[in-house]
């Protein structure tokens, strides 16, 4: 079998791993100068930057076992403890994100009366048919103030998008399905704790935690510098595939590579590119399809690093924290880097990351870096007391940042899904569609690999 992966992203490096660990005969295309996509790890100045995603959650094996497989699963370095405190600025100040029901009776995070209201979510009905949006579902299940602020901002962390457009069926499947099995949440989650402990083995008494954060020791361009190796001349940068055609049981791809014009044959085509780049390709093959593709849209989103001096700001205290909507503040969130991960700074050294932009404020990250750079140090001086200059700063800029899962998403995927039956040979993956995270789209990507393989 050969497979053209088009893509060179975490989803394309992949896939293409999987599929010639398996005996396929795999090209991978990269229309780039460099192999990775949105992951690109930095060092300069005694710290350790990245200009996309930050880290992925350890929870499920596919990750540990492509770097298992690869040699490296001893270079995973999981957050410091400390990281488990999480915050949101909600009311004027920092408030810390309770890590349990008897915790939020203490905590400051809500009010008494949004407390009493979350309380109520054992008697909450289930949903109405239909796709729902993430705001509906959480003012169904834990009120008003509760969603503005928590549920607001755990969205705003991962997506960066609007709570009121967002489907809660395609971004949070799992609470989805407690729902539809248990009808609350909280009865879903305790009744799931007691499976597992009776599942457990004999003699021990929990469930092991699951679901933390890591990376590896020099970021996460370990894992796509050591893919790229694996592969060798199997990937191939500068390489843009300008058109698409069928040809006869198989596919016949047009790349200019180089500044030279080539075809290529292959058995099955597989889009690992973004949404936007993938409907062109579809566009010639199937106007409907690719407009359904092209519909995906992206919030867009500026990465502000600023590094501190030893002893220069006050010490970092747990994992950042997140800024409701509702607050009108123009940082989306701050990532305490050095506290999560201290390798990342030298020497005492402190790195903030800055998050700017999203669905609501998409105009902040047209700001050039320098106004980039004074934005994010009064906000950190006003929400965080941080006041020193920076030593050390570092913006990107993603103008298509990260793909939006709008209430409809699962029927468009429905549809997409059926669009590329009526094109056998040729896929479609990638975190646009089924998970926007790193280990969503290795999971996706070796489940493609494990089908075509067969």
């Amino acid at each position: 079998m050969s497979v053209v992966i088009i893509g060179g992203g975490i989803s394309g490096l992949s896939l293409a791993y999987g599929l010639r660990s398996r005996g396929a005969g795999v090209t991978l295309l990269e229309a780039g100068p460099r192999l990775g996509g949105y992951i690109q790890s930095r060092g300069r100045d005694g710290f350790i930057t990245e200009a996309g995603p930050n880290s992925f959650v350890d929870r499920e094996p596919t990750l540990r076992a492509l770097a298992a497989s690869l040699g490296i699963e001893g270079r995973i370095r999981t957050a410091d403890p400390a990281a488990k405190r999480r915050y949101v600025y909600s009311r004027g100040r920092l408030r810390e994100v309770p890590s349990s029901p008897p915790a939020l009776l203490k905590s400051d995070v809500v009010p008494w009366g949004a407390k009493l209201r979350m309380m109520g979510e054992l008697f909450t009905r289930r949903a109405p048919d239909g796709e729902e949006s993430l705001a509906d579902f959480g003012r169904r299940h834990v009120g008003r103030t509760a969603t503005a602020v928590l549920v607001d901002a755990m969205q705003t962390g991962i997506y960066a998008g609007d709570m009121e457009t967002l489907s809660v069926g395609a971004i949070f499947p799992k609470a989805v399905e407690l729902e539809k099995k248990h009808r609350s949440l909280v009865l879903g989650m305790v009744r799931a704790q007691k499976e597992a402990r009776k599942a457990l083995p004999p003699g021990e008494g929990a469930p092991r935690p699951s679901g933390q954060v890591a990376s590896f020791d020099g970021g996460l361009q370990v894992l796509v510098d050591t893919l790229a190796q694996a592969l060798g001349p199997v990937a191939r940068t500068g390489a843009k595939v300008v058109g698409l055609r069928r040809e006869g049981n198989g596919w016949r791809l047009a790349v200019e590579e180089h500044g030279q014009q080539a075809e290529l044959a292959a058995e099955k085509v597989v889009l690992t590119v973004p949404a936007y780049v993938a409907a062109e390709l579809l566009r010639p093959l199937d106007e409907k399809l690719a407009t359904r593709v092209a519909g995906i849209a992206y919030a867009p989103v500026a990465v502000v690093h600023l590094g501190y001096a030893p002893g220069t700001v006050p010490p970092q205290d747990g994992f950042g924290f997140l800024v409701p909507t509702m607050e009108r503040r123009r940082v989306l969130g701050v990532i305490h880097a050095s506290a999560t991960f201290p390798w990342r700074a030298e020497g005492g050294r402190i790195l903030y990351t800055c998050m700017v932009g999203g669905a609501k404020r998409p105009d902040l990250v047209e700001l050039d870096d320098a106004a980039l750079v004074t934005l994010a140090r009064e906000e950190l001086r006003e929400l965080a007391g941080v006041s020193a200059e920076p030593v050390f700063t570092e913006v990107f800029h993603w103008k298509r940042g990260i793909p939006q899962y709008n209430v409809g998403h699962l029927a468009r995927m429905a549809a997409i899904d059926e669009g590329l039956a009526r094109l056998p040979g040729l896929y479609l993956t990638g975190n646009a569609y089924k998970g926007v995270g790193l280990t969503d789209c290795v999971r996706n990507a070796e489940a493609l690999a494990e089908t075509l393989a067969r």
